[in-house]
């Protein structure tokens, strides 16, 4: 796992070789947006205490959807350190084990890729003490706010941090390459309008499920990309 830096004394990115979450701090108070894949736990506690930080202080887990490389790791750094874990309504129940995860329409180009990604551990049943819905106002990042991004998964989530100008789209969007519309949709067309409406939050910094944060230029190359998302042949 790769520990990268966004923004100074705020916000990193944990990589995985398949996946990624981010930490953000408020003083010593941490929040985890998403939790790589089951059997990560150490590793992300060892990226935590390498910081300086104390994972005791982890407050809260928010999952941006139900998929295995995102919820993986989030059930035992709950049960090790009190976190809240939260979730949209919509996806809580299949993070729950309680219904399956809904299968996407895969594109043909996006099946081998599909193939790998089942790679990745199968998410434990992980217990939600919160679902979210749109606008959910969270207790970090002097605000936060909940953005239902549907169309991924029915339940997928975006977090704003409107007053430091930073976007976590879960996987509404990738990064991988250049940046563009998620992939492995259950809808994509509700992905493609949910792309558009982040995109119009205009953030300065965009952080995403797949690939590498955008930092410069940010919310016009979100844009630029909704916008072909949405219009291919323009």
């Amino acid at each position: 796992m790769d520990l990268v830096e966004v923004v100074p004394d705020r916000l990193h990115m944990l990589r995985f070789p398949i996946g990624q979450a981010y930490l953000w701090r408020d003083g010593d108070s941490l929040t985890l947006i998403d939790a790589g894949h089951a059997g990560s736990a150490d590793a992300i506690e060892g990226a935590i205490r390498s910081l300086g930080l104390l994972p005791e202080r982890l407050e809260r887990i928010v999952l941006t959807h139900c998929h295995r490389d995102h919820v993986g790791a989030a059930g035992e750094l709950a049960a090790r350190w009190g976190a809240e874990v939260l979730a949209h309504a919509l996806d809580a129940p299949v993070i729950r084990g309680e219904r399956p995860v809904p299968e996407p329409v895969l594109l043909d180009w996006e099946l081998p890729l599909y193939a790998h990604g089942l790679t990745v551990p199968e998410a434990p049943p992980t217990r939600v003490d919160r679902e979210l819905k749109d606008g959910d106002a969270l207790p970090f990042g002097d605000g936060a706010v909940v953005v239902h991004a549907p169309g991924h998964t029915p339940g997928s989530i975006g977090v704003h941090l409107p007053r430091h100008g930073v976007l976590f789209t879960g996987d509404c969007v990738a990064g991988v390459g250049q940046v563009m519309l998620g992939v492995f949709n259950v809808d994509r067309a509700r992905a493609v309008e949910s792309m558009l409406h982040l995109a119009a939050l205009a953030p300065s910094v965009a952080c995403f499920g797949h690939g590498d944060p955008v930092t410069s230029d940010t919310a016009a190359t979100l844009l630029a990309a909704a916008r072909a998302a949405a219009d291919p042949t323009a």
